[in-house]
């Protein structure tokens, strides 16, 4: 299959999709490599297209999805073995966690996707990082970093940040 024909059935089965799709589970529909898969997201992304990747998969953001009813920046600062508490705390209260962010001495700011709204996403988030032995980002911040919120309503983020503080993760 033709590189253009390919990046446009990934487009069109993004475009259609309400949930991440991962990149292996493109590379199979298509036969070819995740690596291939990667490089044809990278140049739809080239191409303007609203592509982000998550620990979930790919996802195209629609137009609805581009503003947030309510948003809210937060910083935390806590140890690795209290994240799912943090992001437990923080979907039980029917808020999405849209981000991490890390401010690196070299890099600067550094920011990965999460897009993480219900507890079965925060333990196969963590599951990921267990079987990957990959590190968190805060692991470079010793344990500061920020989430960037989402919810329907500003109750919803009040009500997590309360908590969030009461439980000693949010630095005011």
């Amino acid at each position: 299959m033709p590189g253009d024909e390919r990046r446009n059935l990934i487009r069109q089965w993004l475009m259609e999709s309400s949930h991440p799709i991962k990149g292996s589970d493109l590379a199979g529909r298509t036969n070819v490599s995740r690596q291939v898969i990667v490089g044809d997201i990278s140049l739809l992304k080239a191409m303007n297209e609203p592509i982000i990747a998550t620990s979930q998969g790919y996802m195209y953001l629609k137009a609805e999805e581009k503003q947030a009813p309510h948003t809210h920046l937060i910083v935390s600062n806590h140890s690795p073995e209290d994240t799912m508490d943090e992001l437990f705390t923080i979907v039980d209260h029917g808020v999405t966690v849209k981000n991490v962010i890390v401010e690196h001495p070299i890099y600067g700011d550094l920011t990965a996707s999460l897009l993480l709204s219900t507890r079965k996403e925060v333990e196969e988030f963590l599951h990921k990082l267990e079987t990957t032995n990959a590190a968190l980002l805060s692991t470079l911040t010793e344990g500061i970093h920020l989430h960037t919120l989402e919810a329907q309503s500003k109750d919803q983020i009040e009500n997590a940040c309360g908590e969030l503080k009461q439980k000693g993760y949010l630095l005011s």
